[in-house]
Parts: structure tokens; sequence; C-alpha cells
């Protein structure tokens, strides 16, 4: 047996048209589960039953046909592939039946059956009629060309009918990417004793395996797969077009609720920002910039402000426009994600829109380059989304962001980073066949490698008596570049002989100190009195008195003698000529020849005669250069 394909078909219309009736003679199953539901003849939440064709099983989701409750509707609609659109052929078109039309275009789908339910109730000349109106309602759609076939779920009319059609156009629905990361957004939760917290949704993308670890976004709670249940049966796995129950562990059913998406863990970034690009449709009243609405996104719903990035005042109905969405809370949506816009007040659905930035600054109105950048965006080509993305990166962009950004997969973001690489137009830091490199766009690249000569540069006229400047100081001036930008930066000067490194410091490549004629007689002027004092060294206060430069000069000219090991450095205020050390040495080894290796801080003084205040920074000074080691109070000669 062949593998099975996973279709969801979602009933439309409007209320009381049959919707039920019709689902349950598909499949045996009544989708009306709640005792409320089945005492008014209503659908208020959304109910699930299950038809097995050759080849495919289709998940229906039974969605409410009553004004009130639409937005139940919404929250089933996201995951939908086929809409099986439902007009009573006693009733025809009526207002939820627009709206939920509406509503499916808004939010992209692309294929549908039309039935015409109570076909038993009317005679053959009114149900040509109803044909022929729904044959215009439907022009210029999705469902243009779509099937309309007359049933009655009384008699059974049609239903044979209706199911080879199903099949048909289940057979031509694009399957849903198993490879993708997996994404369940949860349109109920529920405890069952014994079993504890089960949630239930369409899983859009990605497979679900018994024993996964999920993350629960926006809250960034984890819980893990217990069990799995799809059509009332026990599950392995799960793939994405599959209705799915899964019985979580590690999780109360009170810290969830419906709006929540089950997700791979630690990829993904919940949002109260997005841009898109919407579209109002023409029934609708003109739609004010900062207008607020509300938002439903998969199962989410949030009331949200709509800020126009035209630079107009308004909206108008039928029109088009890129926007940026401020919502109330935090919630998981990826580009590409549809979304429907309802009226605060009446709630009416008033448009819908396409998400192309989950994760955007915040924007000037009627600024062009946004709006480039969107349609960049747009367009859905992956390797100019990611030059876009980088380009309006100045730090560049590591693996894992533009994973969170984009919810693209590893083999996506590899292949349009390597493309973008071969023709120059970013630059890949780090193992480009691993999950951790950085991109960067060659422009911004470019532009942190000047930045870090100019800031050389700069650094060296301001202090030529220093041989360079110390790296993270460096990194600051350039720009406080990413790490990985700035080492690789650094690299490629290196590489150009551009720049030389000494330890931390880094300099231009073949700079010399040159020191101006009264600098040089005060670099000869601190060397020789450090010289002639021996161990009795002088304190710097007393030599800098002698000298023909000011203070600031001075300290960098013994920084120079330091550095260049003419004099050392023994204590913070404790400074020797380099001779003098290495004079201490040689007595050292005397005493050790003459008189053994145990060496008192007595016979220490007495063989250098220098005082207690010399004495002991000396030794420890020795102590690290590991020519002696303290033993008690003494030290012993190594």
């Amino acid at each position: 047996m062949g593998e099975i394909k996973h279709v969801i078909a979602g009933t439309a219309g409007h209320i009381d048209h049959g919707k039920s009736a019709l689902v349950e003679a598909l499949t045996g199953t009544n989708p009306d589960r709640l005792e409320e539901e089945k005492r008014r003849g209503i659908t208020i939440d959304l109910g699930f039953a299950f038809l097995d064709l050759d080849g495919a099983r289709l998940g229906f989701v039974d969605v409410p046909g009553h004004e009130r409750f639409v937005r139940n509707m919404l929250a089933g609609a996201g995951g939908i592939d086929i809409v099986l659109f439902v007009i009573a052929a006693d009733e025809s078109i009526k207002p939820q039946t627009r709206e939920h039309f509406d509503i499916c275009r808004l939010l992209g789908i692309s294929r549908g059956i039309i039935a015409i339910t109570k076909s038993d109730k009317v005679n053959s000349d009114l149900l040509a009629a109803v044909r022929l109106e729904i044959e215009e309602f439907v022009r210029g759609s999705f469902l243009e060309n779509a099937p309309i076939i007359a049933v009655s779920a009384h008699s059974g009319v049609g239903i044979e009918e209706l199911k080879q059609e199903l099949l048909r156009v289940a057979q031509a629905v694009f399957s849903r990417d198993e490879k993708r990361h997996f994404r369940l957004p949860i349109d109920r939760v529920f405890a069952m004793k014994g079993f504890g917290t089960v949630v239930t949704g369409t899983l859009v993308a990605g497979a679900l395996r018994i024993e996964d670890e999920v993350q629960i976004y926006p809250t960034h709670a984890r819980a893990r797969v217990r069990g799995l249940h799809s059509g009332g049966k026990q599950i392995e796995r799960a793939v994405a077009g599959q209705r799915t129950a899964a019985n979580l562990a590690g999780i109360e059913r009170d810290e969830m609720s419906r709006g929540m998406v089950l997700a791979t863990p630690g990829l993904f970034e919940p949002t109260s920002r997005l841009d898109a690009e919407i579209t109002l449709l023409a029934s609708a009243r003109p739609l004010k910039n900062r207008a607020r609405v509300h938002l439903h996104q998969g199962t989410a719903e949030s009331v949200a402000e709509i800020i126009l990035l035209s630079g107009n005042a308004t909206l108008s109905p039928g029109e088009t426009a890129f926007a940026q969405v401020r919502l109330d809370g935090p919630i998981l949506v990826l580009p590409g994600d549809r979304f429907i816009l309802r009226q605060l007040s009446p709630v009416v659905t008033i448009g819908g829109g396409t998400v192309l930035d989950a994760r955007p600054a915040s924007h000037r109105r009627n600024d062009e380059g946004v709006k480039a950048f969107l349609q960049t965006l747009g367009r859905g080509n992956k390797e100019d989304s990611l030059l876009a993305l980088t380009t309006a990166s100045p730090r560049g962009l590591s693996f894992s962001e533009i994973l969170s950004r984009t919810g693209w997969t590893t083999a996506e973001i590899h292949g349009a980073a390597e493309t973008l690489a071969q023709s120059k137009r970013v630059r890949i830091l780090g193992d480009a066949a691993s999950a951790t490199f950085i991109v960067i766009s060659a422009p911004r690249f470019t532009d942190c490698v000047a930045a870090i000569r100019k800031a050389i540069e700069d650094f060296h006229a301001a202090n030529p008596l220093l041989p360079g400047i110390p790296k993270q100081e460096l990194r600051a001036r350039a720009g406080n570049p990413r790490a990985e930008v700035f080492q690789t930066a650094l690299d490629d000067l290196l590489s150009a002989r551009t720049i030389a490194l000494s330890g931390d410091l880094v300099q231009r490549a073949g700079r010399e100190i040159a020191l101006s004629p009264e600098e040089t007689r005060a670099k000869e002027v601190i060397e020789r009195e450090f010289a002639d004092a021996g161990l009795a060294v002088p304190s710097f206060a007393t030599v800098l008195a002698k000298l023909p430069v000011e203070s600031r000069r001075a300290q960098k000219i013994l920084q120079i003698l330091l550095r260049e090991k003419v004099l050392v450095k023994v204590a913070e205020d404790l400074i020797f000529h380099h001779m003098a050390v290495a004079k201490l040495r040689e007595m050292l080894a005397k005493y050790r020849k003459e008189s053994g290796p145990r060496l008192p801080i007595g016979a220490f003084k007495e063989i250098t005669g220098v005082s207690r205040k010399y004495a002991i920074p000396l030794l420890e000074y020795l102590d690290r250069e590991h020519l002696t080691r303290r033993v008690g109070d003494e030290r012993v000669i190594l």
C-alpha cells in the first residue's frame, strides 16, 4: 500500500446551510461535538471528521457559519487545502456565504468544490437558477472553474459524485513539506483523565513523533509528546497536512490556550510586530492609518494597529499596500503566513494580508527603501531575500538568526548563502557547511574593513609614540562589529600585509615610531638615569623633572623603553634597567655557588645592597621569573 496523502478540507458557508449534515453524510461522523451545538443545531466550535478515499485521507474541518462564531471559523481555516463551499438550494447566497468566501480568498486557498445542499427541497428550475447565481458569484475567483454538485444529505443524492470530486481535487493538492520545521497551531486544549494535557490542531509543516520535545510559543515553555492521535487512532508519527491530537507531558492544561503554537524547540521567536502586504476588501470602508483591528492568524487572535507605510492617510477599498502591524501581544508567525483583518466594531471581515518580515525594525512612513525591501521579500526568491536581509543588517546575520526570521530549512539557507557567496555579493564567515556561520553583505564587510583601517590611522595620528591600538579598543572605534566579522576583517588585512599584530596591539604594517629630537634626548636621559642607578633606582617623578618634554610624552617614551626591554617593570612603581637585572642574576648565581641554594631576606639585602622597600618586590619578581622559590620566610635559588 502506498503512502497516504493527508489533505485538510474545510467547509464554509452560511449558518444552517447543511455543512455539518453534509460532512456526516460523507464521513459517517457528526462533527457537532458540543451538547449546545446539537441542541441549537449550529456549529459553535471546530468540529472534525475524516474520509478515507483511494490513497488520500481527508480531514474535514467543519467550521461555524453563524456570524458570532466566525472567529472560530478562522481558527480552523489556516490549515485548509481545499474548501468545500456549501450553499443551500432553498436560500442561495447569504451574508456569511460572502464573508466566508472573502476569507477563503484572503487566506490564499486555491482549490475547492461547491456543494448545493438541500437540493431535494427545491424544483429543478430553482436549482438551475441557484447554479447560475453561484457561477456569477464566483466568476474571476479561485472557484470559477470549480465543480458545482447538487447534493442532499437526507436522501444521499450526489454524495458519491462529491466523493469522487473530492478525491480528484485532493490528488491535485501539493503535499505539504514534511522536511520543514514543524509547526502546529493549537485550536483546542483540554485535559483527559489518565492522560493529562491534550492539544489539537492541523500540522501545517514538518512532522511530529512520540517522545519529541516541543516548545510552546509564545511562552517558550517546553513539553514532551507522550502520544499522538489522528482520526481517532493512535499513531507514531504525524505529518504535515494531518489533523493531529497531541498528548503532552510536562505542562499543565491551564498553561496552554488556543492561539499558541507547538514548534521545534529553540528555533523561533514570537513577535509583536510584523511587516506585511495587506489587501482591503472592495466591500470594506476605507482603512485609516493607525486604525485598530482584530487580526486572526492561524489559531491566534490579537488586536492590532495598522501603520500604512505608503504615507497615505487611508487605504481605499479594494487596494493593496505595505503596512507595519503592531500587535497587542506576541504570536509566532513566519514570512508567507496569511492573516485576516476584521473591524473592531461592528466585527466584520475587512481584509487580510501576507507576512513579509516577522522581525522588522520601526520604519519611517513613505520610505522608498523600505518599500523596495518589502517588495524583494514579497517576491519569494530566497537569494534576493537573503541579500536584502543581510544588506539591512550591518552586523551580518547568523545561521540561527536567518532561520528564526525566515523559517527556511537548513538546506535552503545553505543554498541561498552559497549562491550569493559565489557571486561575491555576501561573505560567509566560518564553516559554510555548518549551522554556525555568519553571512554579511559584501559592501557591509568592505565598510567594516575600511572602518578598521581608518581607526588604526586615527589612533597613530593621535598617539605617535604608541606602537598600536589594543584589539578591543579598535573594535569599539570601528563601530563595534560582530566579533566574527571583526576577526575576519583583521585576518584579511593581515593576509594583505596591511596591518601587523604584536600581541594584542594592532598597527599599520611597516610603521616605525619616529621620535622628535627632544623626544630622542628624553629617551636617552631616562635610559641613562636608570642605568646609572643600578638597583638603587630613582622614582620616575625624579627623572621626569630632568626631561625636555612634558609628562604625557615622557610616559609614552617610558612605555617605548619597556616594550624594547631596555627597562624592566618589577612592580607598578618600581622600574630597573635591564643591565641591573642581569647583574642581579649574576649575584644570585655566585651566591648559590658559594653559600648554597637557601637565601634568607637578610642575605639578599646584603648581597644587593638594597633596602627592604626594594628587596621584597625584587624577590617577588624573581619568584615570577622562576629564578627563586619562596619557602616560608626564605627563598630557594633554583
